[in-house]
C-alpha cells in the first residue's frame, strides 16, 4: 500500500506558476513510477482524468502530453518520499483538481494502470 497526499494548490493569477507536492507513505516510493492528472471542474462522469505528465521509478525518464510540455515539470525526491509537478504560465484553463497517482506499470499516460492516488488538490487560476 501506498497512500499518497497532495499540497500546494491555491488560487492563483493567470501568468503565475504553482508547485505542487505529493507525499508518499507505505511502502517504498522509490519503487513506483509516478503521475500526475486532473480533473477539470464540470467533466463529464466516467470521463478519465487528464494525463499531465509522469516520471519513472527513478526519475531517470519522464513523459508530458504535447499540451503540457514547456509549462510543466515533474520531479521527485526519493529520499523524502515526495514528488512535485511545477505549472509555469498559468492559464484558467489549468483550473482543475491535480492527482497524483503511482503505479509499477509502464503504460504511464492511462489512469487505468495506477493503483494508488491522492485525495487531489484545487487549481483555481483567475484571469
Amino acid at each position: 500500500q501506498v497512500q499518497l497526499v497532495e499540497s500546494g494548490g491555491g488560487l492563483v493569477q493567470a501568468g503565475g506558476s504553482l508547485r505542487l507536492s505529493c507525499a508518499a507513505s507505505g511502502r517504498a516510493f522509490s519503487s513506483y513510477n509516478m503521475g500526475w492528472f486532473r480533473q477539470a471542474p464540470g467533466q463529464a462522469p466516467g470521463k478519465e482524468r487528464e494525463f499531465v505528465a509522469a516520471i519513472t521509478s527513478n526519475g531517470g525518464s519522464t513523459d508530458y502530453p504535447d499540451s503540457a510540455k514547456g509549462r510543466f515539470t515533474i520531479s521527485r525526491d526519493n529520499a523524502n518520499n515526495t514528488g512535485y509537478l511545477e505549472i509555469n504560465s498559468l492559464k484558467p484553463e489549468d483550473t482543475a483538481v491535480y492527482y497524483c497517482a503511482a503505479t509499477t506499470s509502464y503504460f504511464l499516460r492511462h489512469g487505468g494502470y495506477y493503483s494508488y492516488w491522492g485525495q487531489g488538490t484545487q487549481v483555481t487560476v483567475s484571469s
